[in-house]
């Protein structure tokens, strides 16, 4: 009895380990909710959230958004403003700007969408992902203190 009760231990364990070392991740349901607060940070990218506003960093520009975001099925859609000549110092207007993104866990994927109405094109800036508790790394721009 105890060596049928090894082998079915050693075969539970065979099972496990190969399902942990595929790659494989549980089917995790979707987030709904709203962006936790928090900063989030990533190569070229930064991200704070607050209890009344995102403040989104990519490269040497950024762009807000008031209010909390709410994600539905681990997606958002909001809109905001965005200030593209940003850095080393700001030459505004700010100009009006679409943020979407994917949340999966303690990590989100962003892609804002400007509408530059002072060159009047439309300027794609991302997807850039950020971790939440991680520090922003942005090079010679720095993230707003918010």
């Amino acid at each position: 009895m105890r060596a049928r009760r090894r082998r079915c231990s050693r075969a539970v364990a065979g099972v496990m380990l190969s399902l942990a070392c595929s790659g494989t991740l549980p089917n995790l349901s979707p987030f709904s909710g709203e962006l936790a607060v928090g900063t989030w940070g990533g190569d070229a990218a930064g991200m704070i959230v607050s209890d009344t506003s995102m403040h989104l960093h990519i490269g040497c520009t950024y762009g807000d958004v008031s209010g909390r975001v709410p994600v539905t099925s681990g997606t958002f859609d909001v809109n905001g403003s965005y200030m593209l000549r940003a850095y080393p110092i700001a030459v505004g207007p700010t100009v009006p700007a679409r943020f979407t993104g994917k949340v999966t866990g303690n990590v989100a994927t962003i892609t804002a969408t400007i509408d530059d109405t002072v060159q009047h094109q439309t300027v794609i800036k991302g997807p850039v992902t950020v971790t939440l508790g991680d520090t922003p790394r942005l090079g010679p721009c720095p993230i707003c203190r918010r």
